[in-house]
Parts: C-alpha cells; sequence; structure tokens
C-alpha cells in the first residue's frame, strides 16, 4: 500500500498508507518504526495542511516516544494531538486515542491520571457504542490498579514477573483481578486473540505472583498454543517468557 502510494505521488494515499502503517506497528509494539511511520505522516499531512491527520500523526508520534521512555515528552504530542482531533469535529476512534493516553500514563507511573482516563473512555465507549478496543481497556485499567498497589512504573509489554509488595491492599488486587477477567471475557466474545492474549497474560502474572501458578499456566497455555505465528512481537515473547518459567 505504502509502496503505490509513493508510487502514484497522491498525498491523501500516501498519508492513508502511512497512518495504517504505523497502527500496524503500534499493534505490534514497535516503538521505533511507529514513531518513523508518524513523523512521516506528520510531515506530508502538514504540508497539505489536513488538520485532522496533522492530530492523528502527533498522536502516533506520541504514543512512540512513550513506547520508547520518553513518556513526558510522548503524553504532552498525545495531548496536544487529541484536542487538534476533537477540534475538528472528530469523534470516530476517541476511544482508541485515549486509551494510548491512559497506556502511557501508567508507563510514567501516573496510575491516578491513566485511570481517570479509563474512566473517561469507558463513558465515551457506552454512549457511542464503539467497542472494538473495550478489552484492552479494561485490562489497561487492571494494570493501572496494579501500578498503584506497587506503586512504580508501568509496562508496556507486560513483564514475564510481577513482584507485589507484602503490604498490597486485597481490594486493589480483587479489582485488577476482575478488570483481567472482564477484559478476557469481552476479548472472547468479540474472538479478538491478539486481546485474549494481553489480557491472558497480565492475569497469569497476577495469579503467579498469588501462588495460583497451576491456574496461571493452564490459562496461559491456552491460548498461546492458539497461535501459528507472530512469535517475534512483543505480546508473544511476553507470554513465552512467563510460560517458560513454569516448565
Amino acid at each position: 500500500m505504502l509502496a503505490l502510494a509513493q508510487q502514484l505521488a497522491h498525498p491523501h494515499s500516501l498519508i492513508l498508507a502511512l497512518y495504517c502503517g504505523g497502527r500496524v506497528h503500534q499493534f505490534r509494539r514497535e516503538g521505533q518504526a511507529a514513531l518513523e511511520r508518524a513523523q512521516a505522516l506528520f510531515a506530508v499531512a502538514r504540508e497539505q495542511a489536513l488538520p485532522h491527520w496533522v492530530a492523528s500523526g502527533t498522536i502516533l508520534r506520541g504514543w512512540a516516544l512513550a513506547e520508547q521512555v520518553q513518556v513526558t515528552e510522548g503524553v504532552a504530542q498525545m495531548r496536544e494531538g487529541l484536542a487538534a482531533r476533537q477540534a475538528t469535529g472528530a469523534e470516530l476512534g476517541r476511544p482508541y486515542y485515549l486509551a494510548q493516553l491512559a497506556e502511557a500514563y501508567g508507563k510514567g507511573g501516573r496510575a491516578e491520571e491513566g485511570l481517570d482516563v479509563v474512566a473517561e473512555v469507558l463513558t465515551v465507549v457506552n454512549q457511542q457504542g464503539e467497542r472494538w478496543g473495550e478489552a484492552e481497556l479494561y485490562r489497561l485499567k487492571g494494570e493501572l490498579l496494579l501500578t498503584r498497589a506497587i506503586g512504580g512504573g508501568g509496562s508496556p509489554t507486560v513483564p514475564a514477573t510481577l513482584s507485589l509488595p507484602a503490604g498490597a491492599e486485597p481490594l486493589a488486587l480483587a479489582e485488577a483481578d476482575s478488570c483481567f477477567q472482564q477484559a478476557l471475557a469481552l476479548a472472547r466474545r468479540q474472538e479478538a486473540k491478539s486481546s485474549e492474549l494481553r489480557a491472558a497474560t497480565s492475569l497469569s502474572r497476577l495469579w503467579q505472583s498469588q501462588g495460583r501458578r497451576a491456574e496461571a499456566r493452564h490459562l496461559l497455555a491456552a491460548i498461546y498454543g492458539w497461535f501459528s505465528e507472530g512469535f517475534n512481537t512483543a505480546d508473544l515473547q511476553a507470554a513465552k517468557a512467563l510460560l517458560e518459567q513454569w516448565t
């Protein structure tokens, strides 16, 4: 798609190709590649004076920076892009973009701000009925609750181990468990396998920290075994690392 758009030298087609390519890299958790697409998208959109795409490029660039641990700058750019996009009147896709902002807050250890954004997103989802990323929202909420309970930074790819302090609030852990369970149920209902994998990894990681290793392995092995490709992606590597601890 990108090669054809470049060959045709058609700006709008090029913008769309760059945006879609950036989204693919984002789903694969490839921050640097997403950043390169976002920078190119932003440049073409600004040259063509297309405010919607300038805003979308700014948000994608902010996410890519946060993914590479430049969280403060990333959050600032995402908020700038979100405001600019809303000024154009665009509503479709807003839950998706807000979820990225919540994720970035989590990476910076700013759990309360992230949870506020998740609450806003869920309100928008219920108002607009845009539910394709709903499972990830509940998984993010669970991760942010854990970040707050631990008192540390978040993780973009769900690390293979989770160390909970002895004084971690049981209620917070139970709420995080509930969020992961809801994310898992939604992903299964929508047959969204990548979302199911991410939710299962988060829940298994929590269960492992609570000594529920057999349950955790059974849950994660079932969904991991479904995949036949993509084993170089961050999500599958995180799941594999967790499973290997129990081999």
